[in-house]
């Protein structure tokens, strides 16, 4: 039952995104434009996913992990590449994964891309060993290798 409920979450999620026209990079970067032709019109996209985040969170807490508050250079420099990459490309994870079915070469290329700095990211987080060992690994450590799917 789960893979069909994910299954059914996801499609709906690749129908949202294109219903608001989010899989076209030029409306992404319209939206970060703010000194030219700026289009609001993903602010109203993100807030509605907020919300509709918002409720979904508070049911699902006690099923949860307690989020961890810990800002570390991982997670400063994950955020900039992200930001970076969908600034000049316009594209994020999601609406990158549902353009990929139109074979856009720009699309496909930033999957490939995106793919290759997963397989990089995950390398790198094998590498590192806590001081004391694996058995000193922290339960946030041990949460962020879950979140990073290592």
């Amino acid at each position: 039952m789960r893979p069909i409920f994910a299954l059914f979450i996801g499609l709906l999620f690749g129908a949202g995104l294109c219903l608001s026209g989010m899989t076209s990079p030029a409306k992404v970067q319209g939206f970060l434009d703010i000194s030219g032709a700026w289009d609001p019109s993903l602010a109203f996209v993100m807030a509605g996913a907020i919300g509709i985040g918002w409720v979904f969170f508070r049911l699902a807490r006690r099923r949860l992990p307690a989020p961890s508050h810990r800002i570390d250079p991982a997670l400063v420099g994950g955020s900039v590449v992200f930001g970076v990459g969908w600034g000049l490309v316009g594209y994020c994870p999601g609406p990158a994964l549902t353009a990929i079915a139109s074979l856009d070469p720009k699309a496909l290329t930033f999957a490939a891309a995106m793919l290759a700095g997963t397989a990089l990211q995950r390398f790198v987080a094998s590498l590192r060993v806590p001081a004391g060992g694996l058995a000193a690994a922290t339960p946030d450590d041990a949460a962020a290798a879950n979140a990073c799917g290592a």
